[in-house]
């Protein structure tokens, strides 16, 4: 047993040590810390249209509470290849009424962006 805990922080050391870049899944285009379910905010999956030369993602948030809920987002947005256009927008905040909706929107110019990646957060 001794032997185990003295060769458990090396097991640990060299798990660490990886030549793989970590890789982004941009598919999960919607993360939402629990706190924001736990406050009640339901969303769906953002969408990307295009609209006079411009790239325009947007989200609708639903409160389900009695009370209204102050939210803090950020999009990500992402090229064909994966790899994040920069530079980022600042976060954003909202409130979302009691019982009510919002939409949550990101504007951007650079029309390689093609996905993009919601965080939402308290």
């Amino acid at each position: 047993m001794r032997c185990w805990l003295i060769g458990l922080p090396l097991l640990f050391s060299l798990a660490g040590c990886s030549s793989d870049k970590p890789i982004i899944n941009t598919s999960q285009s919607l993360v939402m810390e629990s706190s924001v379910l736990s406050a009640g905010i339901i969303t769906d999956e953002p969408t990307v249209d295009e609209n006079d030369g411009q790239k325009r993602a947007t989200s609708v948030l639903y409160n389900q509470r009695e009370t209204p809920v102050i939210v803090h987002y950020r999009y990500y947005w992402y090229d064909d290849k994966g790899l994040e256009i920069t530079p980022e927008e600042p976060a954003q905040t909202v409130t979302v009424p009691a019982q009510g909706s919002i939409v949550a929107a990101s504007q951007l110019g650079n029309l390689t962006a093609s996905k993009v990646r919601l965080y939402l957060f308290l």
